[in-house]
């Protein structure tokens, strides 16, 4: 039985004392759950939420260098997420192959670079609109899926979260029907059985997200195929979040 996991992903939003109010409410709202949550704010933040030693919410960042350190300016190294108690890392998101160019191959990289220093590798995988309407959709997913772990061991792979995001679902109130978010993600395991076994791929969590929101959390969760939710927009909002996380009492 794979257990849950839900993850936030701030991306480009709140002050250090935002991200300290917000997680303080959030530890205290989710402490009764048995699945695992997980918030990712800005970098800024990092050091003070962890700070605040909460027991239930984990810490991820949103991106980590291909480096472990040196000449990298503006980059962050995975020791220095390690080092504020980050446990997770979101690996290439689709803003970060546009706007920053990064390739399969630097996924790659970050996923080998991040679970030799112990953190939980967050792989988003997902397709354009133009490539969804070309029914390109597999091949993208497979193709993005089999890049990101090249030479990683098989005793690693449950170490490893996917997230399939279809970049045309990205904070645009647009979702994939529930349905084909689970047939999608039923093809990334079955690629993940191809590459090691069906018991690795078996143990592996594999999240949906794009436009994730308390109303439409129930229907994906019900689906065999979906562990848990990459909440964007959503994740800002303490209600709206709490609700998300709680969706087995709703």
């Amino acid at each position: 039985m794979r257990k849950p996991i839900i993850a936030g992903n701030w991306k480009m939003h709140k002050t250090v004392s935002e991200a300290i109010e917000l997680c303080e409410s959030l530890d205290r709202a989710v402490q009764d759950l048995e699945i695992d949550v997980v918030v990712c704010p800005p970098f800024t933040a990092l050091s003070a939420v962890c700070a605040l030693g909460m027991s239930k919410v984990k810490i991820g960042a949103q991106n980590v260098s291909i480096a472990e350190g040196g000449a990298y300016t503006g980059e962050i190294s995975p020791l220095m997420l390690v080092d504020v108690c980050c446990s997770y890392v979101i690996i290439g998101h689709s803003e970060r192959r546009q706007h920053f160019g990064e390739t399969d191959a630097m996924v790659n990289q970050k996923v080998h670079l991040a679970l030799k220093h112990g953190l939980h590798p967050i792989v988003c995988v997902g397709e354009s609109l133009a490539q969804r309407k070309a029914g390109e959709t597999e091949t993208v997913v497979v193709s993005q899926t089999k890049a990101a772990f090249a030479g990683v061991a098989r005793e690693q792979v449950p170490e490893v979260v996917i997230a399939y995001e279809p970049i045309w679902a990205i904070g645009t109130g647009e979702t994939a029907s529930a349905e084909d978010a689970n047939q999608v993600i039923g093809t990334i395991r079955k690629t993940i059985a191809q590459i090691f076994d069906q018991e690795v791929a078996d143990q592996i969590r594999i999240q949906y997200g794009g436009s994730v929101k308390p109303d439409n959390i129930q229907e994906l969760m019900a689906q065999p195929e979906i562990d848990g939710a990459l909440v964007g927009g959503a994740s800002l909002d303490l209600k709206g979040f709490t609700a998300i996380v709680h969706y087995q009492t709703q």
